[in-house]
């Protein structure tokens, strides 16, 4: 059992040819209800007669199927095209059921790395997860490898679904022998999302032992009839190698029964067909050889086994899963390979043969505990959704305190690293719009563009600011990175030369305040700037005094939500919301000091993860009537109120 609290899981999955999909998800099911949690599991796909999933709901939504590699075409469970109603009641199913479980985690199998055609229904569960107060934590699941993305379109939509809506993504993989780059394309963004599970695998794995069928040349197929070009060239090769060695030819319940009596009736005497059985792990682990297909499950079976293999895999149509997964298995001595294009009689006799002169082979260290760690990380995820809801919580106390007190928390928001407009700008700019906020905008100025000055001119809420002046790290060896030393003599030039520079860009859009870049700034420049031109000086943590040096006023940055320290992405976010929490406190008890409180982003840098948590952070404090957002060219004002904004004051 689980120390955390009993959740309630909700995974959804569509199972379209095989029934590996199913049958991995029923298994991760099984190992969370044993672990204590309640688990609905939402089967789209058609019902399996040999799904175990004990302890687990099972919710059977009007199945969809497809047949041969057409998976752009959807059947329905009387092999008509599935039309807009059959779907629609798809939908309304899983909904349904999705509202009933009300879980504590939703995980999607393969969506949205596949199943696009069914990405309406997929699209309407993550809405509703999304509509709920207590929004669950939204897990995806997917194999070790992919089928890779047909263009890069493909790839980016994906990302950008996961952005939108996702926590994490369970890779079921070991990544030292099949990494998802592999076969997707992994960006930095994505990668800082990806949790690799190990493999799933049942743990009861029958020893090798000398029982019936022992030495056996045993042959598998998934639960399609994607396997009867193997099954074929089986038969061939068991001819072909004579009748000194025994071969078993196990055949999936979805092949239809004559093509199974077709098998049956050219099998060579000491060949037997038969179907696929509940023993199976315990005939494969007593195999002289194993030949099949490369699926996820039968190879995770193959390294439990320990069996010499000889895989073929499923490469019809443009799927390249399989080939993908055969290629690192084969990479690491674990099975050999027949290509689709080369499989016959004579090419799979000729591995096979070579296989049964060789060494078993030698233990392997690959990772097969996905069942419990991927139980761990969903546990991880849903204690981490709670802490994050507890954190926005106490914001919200923490706000309705502030606004009862009659006290104003002043905030501000800048942002780094501007040079010329780009999609990232344009969204920064629309959320800033979006809700009332102006904007400093600190930007390079020996980097900086026309077209960002003329990009700006339709943006009147937002100050220009300038951000040192090339964004040169000058700092020593082994010295925390600085473009503002001292000891570069013409740096003083250079940066009124940049101020100047701005004037003449941005016009009264600037504001001479410097931002340094890396927030820092040698102290024997300092004093120095005002002299420069310059009236202000921002860098992050809380400031020392208002002025920094006479003329220069000082208003500092306090919060950002990058983690630098761990190569960017977004921080944890309830640690985040803590930290505003924690201030809006401390203003309504009349502790939080006179400094305005300033937000730091850096839009260059921000994933879609960051772009998410940052726009429910300012809907949240725009809409506080206890915060009041300043105009940044207020608050560098040499004269008048101190704080620049009425911050922790009574209101009128």
């Amino acid at each position: 059992m689980s120390a955390l609290p009993p959740l309630s899981v909700f995974i959804a999955v569509t199972h379209l040819l095989g029934v590996g999909h199913l049958s991995r998800m029923a298994a991760l099911g099984r190992a969370l209800a044993a672990a204590g949690h309640r688990v609905t599991l939402a089967s789209g796909g058609r019902p399996s007669p040999t799904l175990r999933a004990p302890g687990v709901e099972i919710v059977q939504l009007p199945p969809v199927h497809c047949v041969g590699t057409d998976f752009a075409t959807l059947l329905d469970a009387d092999g008509a095209v599935a039309d807009a109603a059959y779907r629609a009641r798809r939908v309304d199913a899983l909904l349904a059921a999705f509202a009933t479980a009300r879980p504590d985690v939703l995980v999607t199998e393969l969506f949205p790395f596949g199943r696009r055609q069914l990405a309406d229904e997929f699209e309407a569960l993550l809405a509703a997860a999304r509509a709920r107060p207590d929004r669950p934590a939204v897990l995806a699941s997917v194999r070790d490898i992919l089928n890779p993305p047909s263009k890069p379109s493909r790839a980016d939509e994906a990302l950008a679904r996961l952005g939108a809506a996702y926590d994490r993504v369970l890779v079921h993989g070991d990544a030292r022998l099949a990494p998802l780059s592999a076969s997707w394309p992994v960006a930095p963004e994505l990668a800082r999302r990806l949790a690799y599970t190990g493999y799933v695998a049942e743990a009861d794995m029958p020893r090798r032992d000398d029982g019936p069928g022992a030495g056996e040349i045993v042959v598998s197929g998934g639960g399609s009839a994607a396997s009867l070009p193997l099954y074929d060239a089986a038969l061939g090769a068991a001819a072909l190698l004579g009748p000194e060695r025994r071969w078993r030819v196990l055949v999936g319940h979805g092949v239809h029964q004559a093509a199974f009596d077709a098998l049956a009736a050219r099998a060579p005497a000491h060949v037997t067909v038969e179907r696929a059985r509940p023993d199976f792990r315990a005939v494969l682990a007593r195999c002289a050889v194993s030949v099949s297909q490369a699926g996820y499950n039968t190879m995770v079976e193959l390294m439990q086994a320990g069996a010499r293999a000889v895989v073929a895999p499923f490469e019809a149509g443009k799927e390249q899963e399989q080939a993908l997964r055969a290629a690192c298995f084969e990479k690491a001595g674990l099975v050999s390979v027949v290509r689709e294009a080369d499989l016959d009689a004579v090419s799979l006799a000729g591995a096979v043969r070579a296989r049964l002169a060789g060494e078993p082979p030698r233990g392997s260290d690959i990772d097969v505990g996905g069942l419990a760690r991927s139980v761990a990380l969903i546990e991880q995820e849903a204690a981490a959704r709670r802490r994050e809801a507890a954190a926005w919580a106490r914001l919200d106390a923490a706000l309705a305190s502030l606004a009862a007190s009659g006290r104003r928390w002043t905030v501000w928001w800048r942002d780094d690293d501007a040079v010329e407009p780009t999609p990232e700008l344009d969204r920064l700019l629309a959320l800033a719009r979006a809700h009332g906020v102006a904007l400093a905008l600190a930007v390079i100025p020996a980097r900086a563009t026309p077209a960002l000055a003329a990009r700006l001119a339709a943006e009147p809420r937002v100050r220009v600011m300038p951000h040192g002046w090339a964004h040169a790290n000058l700092a020593g060896e082994g010295e925390k990175k600085r473009e503002l030393t001292a000891a570069d003599p013409e740096l003083p030039g250079r940066l009124a030369a940049g101020l100047a520079r701005l004037a003449d860009l941005f016009g009264p859009a600037l504001t001479p305040a410097l931002a340094p870049p890396w927030n820092r700034i040698d102290a024997a420049l300092t004093p120095r700037l005002a002299g420069l031109g310059f009236t202000g000086l921002s860098t992050f943590k809380p400031r020392k005094a208002r002025l920094a040096a006479p003329g220069l006023v000082q208003v500092n940055t306090h919060w950002d939500p990058i983690a630098w320290k761990q190569g960017g992405g977004l921080r944890e976010p309830a640690e985040l919301v803590d930290e505003l929490a924690a201030h809006a406190e401390r203003i309504a008890a009349g502790t939080g000091g006179d400094e305005p409180f300033g937000l730091l982003t850096h839009h260059l840098a921000h994933d879609a993860w960051t772009w998410r948590f940052l726009e429910a952070v300012l809907a949240r404090l725009a809409r506080s009537p206890a915060v009041a957002f300043a105009d940044p060219g207020a608050l560098f004002a040499q004269d008048g109120d101190p704080r620049g904004a009425p911050c922790a004051t009574k209101q009128r």
